[in-house]
């Protein structure tokens, strides 16, 4: 069997908000990384103090490092996430971010 587009697809868009100088994001991003060793996911990253992320900035300029999971077949663009994000902030073990992985996959749209 030849693998499909379809069958490419990661069912969960995981976005990971960070700063740089910030060592609880670096923490994350390891765990993160542990994670995806298991199960994989798209990954996208957002500097928050970049002057093109001001929306994501305002929100989360004091709170990163912050993680959105969504079900990609529910996202309408191919990169972003939604508000209605399954959302985990600042200190997160491996284990939390599987469970809010397992959350997102099994909800209904």
């Amino acid at each position: 069997m030849r693998p499909t587009a379809v069958l490419l697809q990661h069912a969960l868009r995981l976005t990971f908000f960070t700063r740089p100088n910030c060592m609880l994001c670096t923490e994350a991003k390891d765990v993160l990384s542990k994670v995806w060793d298991r199960r994989h996911f798209e990954y996208d990253e957002i500097d928050v103090m970049r002057p093109a992320s001001k929306e994501w900035r305002n929100l989360y300029e004091f709170d990163t490092p912050v993680v959105h999971l969504d079900k990609t077949r529910d996202l309408d663009q191919t990169t972003g996430t939604t508000a209605k994000a399954r959302k985990l902030m600042h200190r997160f073990t491996e284990a939390e971010v599987e469970t809010a992985m397992d959350a997102v996959e099994k909800s209904q749209k």
